[in-house]
């Protein structure tokens, strides 16, 4: 296997990655995929554009909202934040979520044209291994979107790291991985407990490796992306 890197905001005219893609966003978005799929959400739509995530919440029959805006606040009106411990105890077996945040699904949306795309995070990373291995890729490229002017995004290339370590057949220590999420930039920031919609207890679940036993594919209906 041949691995590569790209960090979304630093995009130069880069040839675009064809065979599998992992978008990896730790903090929080494909965490909190992963907790609505495992309560039972039919689907995740990921889309980028608040208004268009409102239309299409329209069009689906139940959907479920979640979003955030920068700084990790709550979308206005949506019936959740960003927030995957926020999600613990909601209900959403059968219901499709529609989703709309910041970076994830943005590199979900920039990347949609490969052949295999994933979304991922470190609560599905062994999962999403051993998908890749059963698929028989041949070339993985890691999408990190973390990264920001604030921010290292280490929680994102923590998450890769572990990855890539699997699909080497190492033996990689996963709390290892979980500490770098804790102690990112922005993995520091929820720990603080000064920023009121960062709460203590989503750190906990982002740096819980290998929670769900599922990986994240990503595929598209020609109109929609899909997580399922």
């Amino acid at each position: 296997m041949k691995f590569s890197r790209i960090f979304l905001n630093r995009l130069h005219n880069q040839p675009d990655p064809q065979d599998t893609v992992v978008v990896i966003d730790v903090l929080r978005s494909f965490t909190t995929a992963a907790v609505a799929l495992s309560k039972g959400a039919s689907a995740i739509y990921p889309v980028e554009a608040i208004a268009s995530a409102v239309a299409l919440h329209a069009r689906l029959p139940g959907a479920v909202s979640i979003g955030a805006i920068g700084g990790g606040d709550p979308v206005p009106g949506f019936n959740y934040g960003n927030s995957p411990s926020q999600l613990i105890n909601a209900e959403l077996s059968g219901k499709p979520v529609v989703m709309t945040t910041a970076a994830g699904v943005r590199g979900l949306q920039r990347f949609h044209h490969a052949r295999q795309l994933y979304a991922a995070s470190l609560v599905c990373a062994r999962a999403t291994a051993e998908a890749i291995r059963r698929s028989g890729a041949s070339e993985i490229c890691f999408v990190i979107t973390g990264e920001w002017v604030d921010r290292d995004g280490d929680e994102d290339i923590a998450c890769a790291d572990y990855i890539e370590a699997l699909l080497r057949e190492e033996q990689p220590s996963a709390q290892v991985f979980s500490e770098r999420v804790r102690h990112s930039d922005f993995g520091r920031r929820f720990s603080a407990g000064t920023w009121p919609n960062l709460p203590l207890a989503d750190l906990d679940l982002c740096a819980e490796p290998d929670r769900f036993n599922f990986a994240m594919p990503v595929s598209h209906d020609g109109t929609q992306l899909m997580i399922r």
